[in-house]
């Protein structure tokens, strides 16, 4: 749902518009004029449709008010010189008074189409400027296969998705793909990872603030679920999303609403949302630490992703397309990977799945002196024994208890910085997960950093 601003001093004029746009789907605010319209919040709207001339100040102002949101102007005065005047200054487009209905509604619906196709392009403009671990999903093997066919499924629906898998195996990769084959890919894909944003923000930052809302809350703020109007909200880690703003998406599912931090009143928007975790929902919810209510409505589709043990030669095709990658990125042509790295690629179980081999591709390609990367530059013991978790599959350990087993047994012989990399994770996040689950520091560990 589009939300739209009518300036406009006529009150016959102004209502008449505002039930036109009301029985098209539109959320419709009203001032009477451009100062009346300066004590809203610019974020609040999509569109701001305004009279030319107006009581005091013209209605071109609105522009300098409202920087990034399109302003379509009306004028009685339907001469080519007012239309090119409005224009210049920045209006998006022109309408003579009295207007068709038709007409009005046709130039409603195209600008906030192009305004959407201009979101999504900056959106994509942003992505490619980022350094993404894999840019196609790559894989032949048996369980990447059964997933694509499930993603080639689900895209086409709005569904509510669950991608799970362990942290570093293309868990945002998968929703994106989710969104750019589905009929929401010309509006923005918004991705929040909720571990990593403190709790106490999280909630504001998602669902927006109402002015006055809190101390510090001096306007209004638009949240990142309104941001995905019209496309996909991808909530990563969503095992962190407080208690709070869990009932708020829930409203979100079960209404189509949200409804800011400090405010009373209910926003319409149209959003797809694909959630992700690492963790067992299920088990979060036994604990007490996830709304059952709430599970029940993201876990409609549950997509899993393997880790990269289990995926056969996709390992080798993942390593030659990092490696392409890396060396487009560090001017280093003709790097190749030798049998013997191949080899002891294939012996590693990549407790950091794919994140880690991007890693691990990028730092030998740096250190390489010559044509072919050996395996010593990838800097993996493939003669490390695996966790008990991954020698024995059958074995139903949860993520947190190989965490847990991976970080006892290696952190004797590890730097934080090392075992943090093993796992794909930061040092932050390893800190907190230390926290969390009471595995305190080992004395050689804690004098050796």
């Amino acid at each position: 749902m589009s939300h739209i601003l009518i300036v406009e001093d006529e009150p016959v004029i102004r209502g008449a518009l505002r039930k036109l746009l009301e029985r098209h789907d539109h959320s419709v605010a009203e001032a009477e004029s451009v100062e009346q319209a300066h004590d809203l919040d610019p974020a609040d709207f999509d569109l701001v449709i305004s009279d030319l001339r107006l009581p005091g100040a013209p209605g071109t102002e609105l522009m300098t008010r409202f920087p990034s949101t399109p302003v379509l102007i009306m004028t009685s005065y339907a001469s080519l010189r007012s239309a090119v005047d409005a224009m210049k200054m920045g209006a998006v487009d022109y309408i003579a008074k009295p207007f068709d209905h038709d007409e009005m509604v046709m130039a409603v619906d195209r600008i906030l189409k192009e305004k959407h196709i201009s979101r999504h392009n900056d959106v994509m403009r942003a992505d490619l400027a980022r350094n993404w671990p894999v840019t196609n999903i790559i894989g032949d093997s048996d369980p990447m296969q059964a997933l694509l066919d499930q993603v080639r499924k689900l895209a086409s629906t709005d569904t509510s998705a669950l991608i799970r898998g362990e942290s570093g195996t293309g868990k945002e990769l998968i929703a994106r793909s989710l969104h750019e084959h589905s009929e929401r890919r010309s509006a923005p894909i918004i991705t929040v990872n909720c571990s990593a944003i403190a709790a106490e923000q999280l909630e504001a930052e998602l669902f927006g603030v109402e002015k006055g809302a809190f101390e510090g809350a001096h306007s209004n703020q638009r949240g990142l679920a309104e941001s995905a109007d019209g496309g996909t909200l991808f909530l990563d880690d969503v095992d962190h999303l407080p208690v709070d703003a869990q009932a708020r998406l829930l409203r979100l599912l079960e209404e189509g609403e949200i409804r800011r931090v400090g405010s009373l009143a209910g926003r319409k928007i149209n959003v797809r949302i694909i959630v992700a975790t690492h963790n067992d929902l299920a088990a979060c919810v036994q604990r007490g630490d996830f709304r059952e209510d709430l599970f029940y409505r993201l876990n409609v589709v549950e997509l899993r992703l393997p880790p990269l043990r289990e995926r056969g030669h996709d390992l080798q095709q993942l390593a030659d397309a990092a490696l392409e990658r890396a060396c487009e990125r560090l001017g280093r042509p003709n790097l190749s990977i030798s049998e013997e790295a191949r080899d002891a690629m294939q012996r590693y179980y990549w407790p950091g799945n794919v994140r880690e081999l991007e890693n691990a591709i990028e730092r030998a390609a740096i250190l390489a002196e010559d044509g072919a990367i050996s395996a010593d530059l990838l800097g993996i013991d493939p003669s490390a024994k695996a966790p008990r978790q991954l020698a024995d599959p059958q074995e139903e350990l949860s993520l947190e208890d190989y965490f847990a087993r991976f970080v006892l047994e290696n952190q004797d012989q590890m730097t934080e910085t090392e075992l943090a990399r093993k796992l794909g994770i930061s040092r932050k996040c390893l800190w907190e997960r230390r926290q969390r689950l009471g595995i305190p520091r080992s004395k050689q560990a804690s004098s050796g950093g």
